[in-house]
């Protein structure tokens, strides 16, 4: 048995008995999944690496008494050891049953990402009671992991969603196969724009931060609603207040993290309402966890998109 570390270096080791960490129920894990901070944390980012060694994975996908679980966030991968390893204990209100319809591959392929997504998509949807006549939705990031989920997710509930990506032409087709009905060139949102802008959009749904964000957040609509869940472009935010206190629109921050059980078990039940399966598996690769590291650096290269499974007894 092998487990991801990282210690002075990032390197497969023999899997330890104490890799597993304290909790009152003990997981046998059989996928964990690629995020953002999952690669940042292979790279030995100390805005991420809270201590070492430390295993890495945000999410743990397996069993529990013969029950399918994931547990995702709870400082796994960040303040304690993570899911790249085959056994994992945690406290028993932490485990998330995987509903019934999702494989242990979908769960993980969901991850982080997935769920963080749909914690969004859930404040959108109870914003605008009709989706179809909200008017459009831009998801920026649209190609990782958040990103793509959420374009299918809103979507699939019958929103008009606009895709931002930095590489149009390569992912378009790909994007429009995920539901969106427009593709945005990043490089609109990419420079210091105006505090106010036309009212184009009805809610954002961003994963990106900084400039980007700035500049969606100066076109959203009176009334209109924006999330924010990531950092990709950086945690600064280079905006003002004239949004919000002209058109009256709403900021709401997306904790994965350390998100009520509540607001986990209804992030959950949307997406085993919503996604489509064949969708999911399309825009998921499975990879050993001997590879995460080869595919944590090209995610953070700009070079992977959809989610990335670890099979971690690969």
């Amino acid at each position: 048995m092998s487990t991801l570390l990282l210690d002075s270096t990032l390197e497969l080791v023999n899997t330890r008995e104490e890799f597993a960490g304290e909790g009152d129920c003990l997981v046998e894990v059989s996928h964990s999944s690629l995020n953002f901070k999952d690669a940042k944390v292979m790279r030995g980012d100390k805005d991420v690496v809270r201590t070492r060694p430390l295993v890495p994975g945000i999410d743990v996908v397996g069993t529990h008494e013969g029950q399918l679980v994931t547990i995702n966030g709870h400082g796994l991968g960040e303040f304690r050891h993570g899911g790249y390893t085959e056994q994992v204990r945690v406290n028993a209100d932490q485990i998330i049953p995987v509903p019934e319809r999702f494989s242990a591959q979908q769960a993980a392929a969901i991850g982080t990402a997935g769920y963080t997504a749909a914690l969004s998509v859930v404040e959108i949807a109870e914003h605008y009671a009709d989706p179809a006549s909200a008017g459009p939705v831009l998801v920026t990031g649209a190609t990782g992991g958040v990103g793509s989920v959420a374009t299918h997710l809103l979507s699939q509930l019958g929103f008009e969603v606009h895709a931002l990506t930095g590489r149009a032409a390569e992912h378009g087709e790909w994007l429009r196969g995920l539901g969106a009905a427009e593709i945005v060139d990043r490089a609109e949102f990419a420079e210091a724009g105006k505090p106010l802008a036309k009212g184009t959009y009805a809610a954002v749904l961003d994963a990106v931060g900084s400039t980007v964000l700035a500049n969606a957040l100066a076109r959203v609509r009176y009334g209109g609603i924006a999330t924010a869940c990531g950092l990709a472009g950086g945690a600064d935010l280079p905006a003002t207040v004239l949004p919000f206190i002209l058109r009256g629109v709403r900021l709401v921050g997306i904790d994965s993290v350390q998100a009520p059980r509540e607001q986990r078990l209804k992030a959950w039940s949307l997406l085993s309402d919503t996604i489509d399966l064949q969708v999911l598996d399309g825009l998921t690769e499975v990879v050993p966890l001997a590879q995460a590291p080869k595919v944590g650096a090209e995610l953070l290269a700009g070079q992977r998109r959809g989610r990335t499974v670890i099979d971690v007894r690969a």
